[in-house]
């Protein structure tokens, strides 16, 4: 069953992708081998692509005293010496949700990994055979690296614990799929996402939040502000019959069987998400 899904949700990527640029990365490599390649954003910043998932995404974000890992790849063999050797520091391991392409199979390199509580409804499909200890995020919560701070903001709506991480120092994010890297799946409804999404706007305007890098970074798709009120306005003219999808012939993953193209966006969604 996982693995019908992985290819679901692979498929539901590739289509998006094809309406989208090619990957283009200014970033410098770091590190690279058959299963991930890891590129600095800044003096203590990284970003990682696995290559099984629309090139999804990892980073890895370091302070003066530990580190943090958010999101572990869909199969990424010796995950945890790589970046443990990139930072040169103790890695903690966090997740923005727990779908396989983001908790793939190297969260068991690591004896812990947190998560966001919401999305426990969604360990028993995607996170079998994980032995490791749970530990639950905090909204609003700081986690302090040493001289760096992060703070967790809860964005549910393509899934129940969705999870945005942001630097306000350096006045950008890691939203995972919260905003959906340009093709949103939205497992919840509609009035989760909008919420979601006012709240970000509104957190990015007050604190001068520049964008956010997505869980799937191309390169040339980082989330704005501007994207982000975009999925706002959108998601609430489809709930409020203002604006139609395309009706799919076959029913993606999660039933979503209607799919909205607009402002460079894919909007999925079925039934399920008109509340």
């Amino acid at each position: 069953m996982k693995k019908f899904v992985l290819l679901a949700i692979a498929a539901s990527f590739q289509c998006a992708l094809m309406a989208q640029p090619q990957p283009k990365y200014a970033e410098k490599v770091v590190y690279e081998d058959s299963n991930v390649i890891f590129r600095q954003i800044d003096e203590q910043t990284w970003e990682g692509n696995g290559h099984l998932m629309a090139n999804e995404s990892l980073y890895l974000i370091a302070g003066t005293e530990s580190a943090i890992l958010i999101d572990a790849g869909t199969n990424i063999p010796g995950l945890h010496k790589i970046v443990s050797d990139i930072c040169k520091k103790p890695v903690r391991l966090i997740a923005t949700h727990v779908h396989p392409d983001h908790t793939g199979s190297a969260i068991n390199e690591w004896d812990e990994i947190s998560i966001n509580a919401a999305d426990e409804v969604n360990r028993p499909m995607f996170m079998v055979g994980y032995q490791g200890k749970t530990t639950y995020l905090t909204d609003g919560e700081v986690i302090d690296l040493g001289g760096r701070q992060i703070e967790v903001i809860f964005t549910p709506g393509h899934t129940p614990g969705s999870t945005t991480f942001i630097d306000k120092a350096r006045h950008y994010g890691f939203s995972g799929d919260s905003f959906g890297s340009g093709n949103l799946l939205i497992t919840v409804n509609f009035s989760t996402i909008i919420l979601s999404a006012q709240r970000m706007a509104y957190y990015m305007e007050k604190n001068g939040i520049e964008y956010l890098y997505p869980g799937h970074y191309m390169g040339v798709n980082k989330e704005t502000l501007q994207r982000v009120k975009d999925i706002a306005e959108l998601c609430s003219q489809l709930r409020e019959g203002e604006k139609e999808g395309e009706k799919l012939d076959r029913p993606g993953i999660g039933g979503l069987d209607h799919v909205l193209f607009e402002r460079g966006v894919r909007l999925n969604y079925g039934p399920a998400q008109m509340k």
